[in-house]
């Protein structure tokens, strides 16, 4: 009996399961290895950019490039900060990133809504004329939109860098809730039909409550494009004081005979902290929206 159960299992499965995992653990080795390589070739002006703020002139120009300065100077970041009013522009660009993704969102989940629960006989041909869009790039509505914007005496002004959020909140968000909105079953809403509950209750008591994820994937994504804009700004503000924060770094840039590196690359590494850290704090959020969203 006990050859029967001997000869029952093979004698080389544990050995074809030993060679399998190892292939796997090979493979993904490998992999790790070709990431994390990758990884360091785009990390690598980065941490440049890094090390040459906490050093001096002399040494930013150095070739080849240090990546741990010696001595550390701090100076740069103190003299970036003095030279302009950062802390004024900087909160100019959190308010009109702040008042753009408000306005987009709103915006675009309602817009989202009726392309997905509310019936129309050419609900699917406006869908489609809404995403044509898309295809338009900037520089074709530059001009009739600062002609627009002249005649409303908005010039020298916030507006037209965050009005236009709140009527339509942009195509791509407006895709972004319509694809997140056919993922919610349509029983949900029959439901609340039948217990009186009205359009714009459908959509503020309940689809909105449910849409966390897509709701901070255009958020931050709205943020992140108002606080990054550098041609619109450009076009509209007249003003230094009114000047956003990547145009006072074009302003930094130009104030001096030569251009101090270090001082500059301190500011824009503070520049790059309020979007970088929102994604990171929205992370686990943008990710299962856009995931959600495919489906």
């Amino acid at each position: 009996m006990q050859g029967v159960y001997r000869s029952a299992v093979p004698p080389s499965l544990p050995r074809r399961l030993t060679d399998r995992r190892r292939r796997q653990l090979v493979r993904r080795t490998a992999a790790l290895l070709i990431l994390c390589a990758g990884a360091l070739v785009i990390l690598a002006p980065i941490l440049w950019m890094v090390s040459a703020s906490f050093e001096h002139m002399t040494q930013v120009l150095s070739f080849p490039p240090t990546i741990i300065p010696r001595p550390w100077d701090f100076s740069a970041y103190r003299r970036g900060f003095t030279f302009l009013p950062f802390a004024h522009y900087f909160w100019n660009s959190f308010f009109i990133g702040a008042m753009s993704s408000v306005g987009g969102v709103l915006s675009a989940s309602l817009a989202g809504y009726a392309f997905a629960r509310l019936r129309s006989p050419d609900g699917h041909v406006l869908f489609i004329v809404m995403l044509s869009a898309l295809m338009l790039p900037y520089t074709v509505t530059m001009i009739p939109q600062y002609v627009l914007f002249k005649h409303l005496h908005w010039i020298n002004t916030f507006l037209p860098l965050w009005v236009p959020a709140w009527f339509g909140g942009g195509a791509f968000f407006i895709f972004l809730f319509r694809q997140f909105f056919l993922t919610i079953p349509s029983d949900v809403f029959e439901a609340a039909r039948i217990d009186g509950c009205s359009y714009f209750g459908l959509y503020w008591r309940i689809l909105l409550p449910l849409s966390k994820p897509v709701l901070a994937t255009a958020a931050i994504f709205h943020f992140q494009f108002a606080w990054s804009d550098f041609l619109g700004p450009l076009i509209y503000i007249n003003s230094t004081s009114k000047y956003t924060a990547s145009l006072a770094l074009s302003l930094f840039q130009a104030r001096y005979g030569a251009t101090p590196w270090n001082q500059l690359l301190a500011v824009s590494l503070v520049a790059m902290v309020p979007p970088v850290l929102l994604f990171f704090v929205g992370q686990r959020y943008v990710l299962s929206g856009i995931v959600v969203t495919q489906k």
